[in-house]
């Protein structure tokens, strides 16, 4: 029988001391039920009376009725007082939440250096703190902190502290790798070691300081492990914690552990991005399973081998982690990508077909004007579609124009937009905070009378290269959009000697291809490509 690893969630409560990562109230609450589709058994919300934020999401939570199990966070009691004395520990009972994980000293350099209080003390602050918890129905869960390079500076200590909390009833014990500087060998070792001294589960946290957090998890797993503690992304303090969305995926695929469903498996990379989404942290190309280039292919050898059996350059299906494969297209190109890529669109190409190099000539010339077409897959499936005569202007720009001035301090971007829709001429005003999104919201806002899905599309990432620095400020500029509607991301690109040419070039592309695809528009079946002017016949 599968064994089951219990997933221990933290992005709400450690992943939040990561830099540049902020949660309101309402953030937490929309990441946990996303959270709670992955199914993951825990989800760690904070501190309930360290915040106005934290206390607020403690009392909102209770009412959304998810199965994974909220845990709140507090250390043990302080030195030389008494659990029920306690105001942190008394404000977790109060919360009333099902599971409470304690932070506690296990390194007795800490014990002496922050601490400053005895080897015994801290064993009694750890006993009498696991005792109060247990006393009051509440799922105890240790964090060791610090715990191998306790272990590895005197042992004996490192499990008497373990013991502690053991035999006070705690119902997990986890071992931190705090300082993340443990090599997965010493991990193993030692947790091999933890689990021949305890009768208790055991858990690992590891933090990302030697690039080795999700190695060092897959290693206590494989020692005996069987909670994993972790973040979405691997946000955290530091180099980040351990990240679940590389986690998950290892210890399920590839080592038959059971850490959630199949069907749960594949809403990973959905939560990976909407948890970046909402954190407002761009997540790299290159994360392994989730990210937007974890199935990419680009070289031409490579690509003419997956058309034949994927299994050629990729290690998993994406679609088991809710990912797909993508082929890119650039100046690097064989015929391969362009069948492949045209493939996956439905469009009728072989490689006898006269179009295919046409489009590949054509392709070639647009990079060698500046354009990128690997890194805006938008922007080619409407050159493709365009190529075979499947797409024709949704609408027509006549005319637009910026102002942007500066007053009382303050920058403000307006932007006047006249298009055509249908033979009918639209013309409308928006702000923005700059050029750009001032263009942006102009445009929406001419166009969502007749297509209200459009409202649901933000610019989440705006990039701008330049070409020739010799130039200076005449020089040619790229500039790449992505855009999605919390379901979908996409990214276009724009290129000109004006940014704000090249950013419309962009934002135009991202538009149409936000309603090529948009399952949300007031307009159903055949009719509603045919009305939004997408298909010749």
């Amino acid at each position: 029988m599968t064994e089951k690893i219990s997933i221990f969630d933290t992005t709400l409560r450690d992943g939040t001391q990561g830099e540049g990562i902020s949660l309101s109230a309402d953030d937490k609450i929309k990441i946990a039920q996303k959270l709670d589709t992955l199914g993951v058994q825990y989800i760690e919300g904070g501190n309930p009376g360290s915040n106005s934020k934290d206390i607020e999401f403690f009392q909102r939570v209770k009412s959304l009725q998810l199965q994974a199990k909220i845990t709140a966070f507090g250390s043990t009691r302080r030195k030389n007082s008494i659990a029920e004395h306690d105001s942190s520990l008394l404000r977790i009972v109060e919360s009333g939440v099902p599971a409470a994980t304690l932070v506690g000293k296990s390194w007795d350099f800490h014990v002496h250096t922050a601490l400053q209080t005895t080897l015994e003390e801290n064993l009694a602050m750890i006993s009498d703190s696991f005792a109060f918890l247990k006393r009051n129905d509440v799922e105890a869960i240790y964090d060791a902190e610090h715990f191998f390079d306790g272990y590895k500076n005197n042992p004996e200590y490192a499990i008497a502290a373990l013991r502690s909390a053991q035999d006070a009833g705690a119902d997990w014990i986890v071992l931190c790798d705090t300082n993340g500087g443990t090599l997965p060998g010493e991990i193993h070792e030692i947790v091999t070691r933890v689990r021949q001294e305890l009768t208790a589960p055991i858990g690992i946290h590891t933090h990302n300081d030697c690039e080795l957090a999700v190695a060092n998890t897959l290693a206590a797993v494989g020692a005996g492990a069987r909670q994993v503690q972790g973040t979405i992304n691997g946000y955290g303090e530091r180099c980040g914690n351990a990240n679940l969305c590389s986690i998950i995926p290892n210890l399920q695929i590839k080592m038959n552990y059971q850490c959630v469903s199949s069907d749960q498996l594949a809403q990973l990379t959905n939560v990976a991005r909407y948890v970046s989404e909402i954190a407002n942290v761009h997540m790299p190309v290159n994360q392994a399973y989730v990210g937007n280039a974890a199935f990419a292919h680009k070289g031409g050898i490579h690509v003419s081998a997956i058309l034949k059996d994927s299994k050629t350059y990729e290690h998993i299906a994406p679609e088991l982690v809710g990912n797909k494969q993508r082929i890119l297209v650039s100046e690097l190109a064989g015929q391969s990508n362009i069948i492949s890529k045209a493939q996956e669109l439905g469009l009728d190409i072989n490689a006898n077909n006269e179009k295919t190099k046409q489009i590949i000539d054509k392709i070639k010339e647009l990079e060698h004007q500046g354009y990128q077409f690997e890194g805006a897959d938008a922007s080619l499936e409407l050159l493709l579609r365009e190529a075979f005569g499947e797409t024709k202007e949704i609408f027509k720009l006549e005319s637009f124009k910026m102002l942007v001035e500066k007053s009382h301090g303050q920058l403000l971007s307006e932007a006047i937009v006249k298009i055509n829709v249908d033979g009918e001429t639209v013309y409308t005003a928006a702000e923005g905070n700059g050029p750009v999104n001032a263009l942006d919201n102009a445009l929406r806002k001419a166009l969502v009378q007749y297509y209200p899905g459009i409202m649901d599309v933000h610019l989440s990432d705006y990039k701008v290269r330049v070409f020739d620095e010799n130039d200076a400020t005449a020089a040619k500029v790229r500039v790449l959009i992505e855009s999605t509607d919390f379901n979908n991301t996409w990214s276009t690109v724009g290129v000109s000697s004006n940014i704000i040419e090249a950013s419309w070039q962009a934002l135009v592309d991202s538009i149409r291809y936000a309603l090529l695809n948009s399952a949300k528009l007031e307009i159903s079946g055949s009719d509603q490509r045919e009305r939004l002017g997408l298909i010749n016949h």
